[in-house]
């Protein structure tokens, strides 16, 4: 069982510094479900959970609401009202009410320990390789696909445009990608995540075309996995500027995927 917060606290208590997610919790929820957990439980957190103390944390959560009998933590976790609650806490109230502590130890990579804001560094720094190796998999963003302007298909590049349902998204520019949910295999695309400034875009959302596709793809839950970051999205003084771009950035996507176009 996995017990999760939403939002996460950060994102309560200062929404316009919180750090961008790295899944929405549907992803989160299937990913858990993959990798084996058979229950996830979710805490809406709020103006009531953030002035429980440590210990009335534990009483209504841990022992009366979920019954645990052994609960297993990061290193440095901390809960309650003004983090007050420690692993010391937390293991005191264990043995007076039953249940065993774990606290797991941090994982290193390359003598740095593996971390979310490791992760973010990485992708906004466009180091998608080294994302991979603290994660174990490539980078993904899922969604559904919306109705979009059709420009991409009047400039001769057809998109699938996902809403990103951030705060702040941990990728932005321009990448190669394999996308999911299309069709039977993952299959190579380009994709900007970013504002669209040539079109006076404002909303940051995701925009995949993919190689040699001709299907519907109008609400499809599409998986992009991030390979390689080609560059920076730019505003263009026209569309036959961008356009022209457009051919590179596919054309080095293709290149760096492996797909002859």
């Amino acid at each position: 069982a996995v017990l999760a917060f939403e939002p996460h606290p950060r994102e309560y208590f200062a929404p316009q510094e919180a750090p961008a997610r790295l899944m929405r919790l549907r992803d989160k929820a299937e990913m858990l479900e993959t990798a084996g957990v058979s229950m996830l439980r979710v805490l809406r957190f709020g103006a009531a959970l953030s002035a429980w103390d440590g210990v009335t944390f534990i009483e209504r959560i841990l022992d009366f609401a979920l019954g645990a009998k052994q609960v297993v933590i990061g290193a440095g976790f901390r809960y309650g009202h003004d983090r007050g609650g420690d692993v010391t806490l937390l293991r005191a109230e264990g043995v007076r009410r039953g249940f065993g502590v774990d606290e797991l130890p941090p994982q290193d990579l390359g003598g740095e320990r593996v971390s979310s804001t490791r992760v973010r560094t990485a992708l906004a720094a466009g180091r998608l390789d080294e994302a991979r190796a603290l994660l174990g998999r490539d980078y993904r963003i899922s969604g559904r696909v919306i109705e979009g302007t059709r420009l991409g298909r009047r400039l001769g590049f057809p998109t699938a445009n996902i809403r990103l349902h951030r705060r702040a998204s941990p990728v932005a520019g321009i990448f190669a990608t394999r996308v999911s949910g299309a069709g039977p295999e993952r299959l190579p695309a380009v994709a900007s995540v970013g504002t669209r400034p040539t079109v006076g875009g404002v909303e940051m959302i995701l925009e995949v075309h993919l190689f040699d596709f001709d299907g519907e793809l109008y609400g499809r839950r599409l998986a992009v996995d991030f390979i390689a970051r080609l560059r920076d999205e730019v505003h263009y003084p026209d569309l036959a500027t961008m356009t022209a771009q457009m051919h590179r950035d596919a054309s080095q996507a293709r290149q760096l995927l492996g797909t002859r176009g």
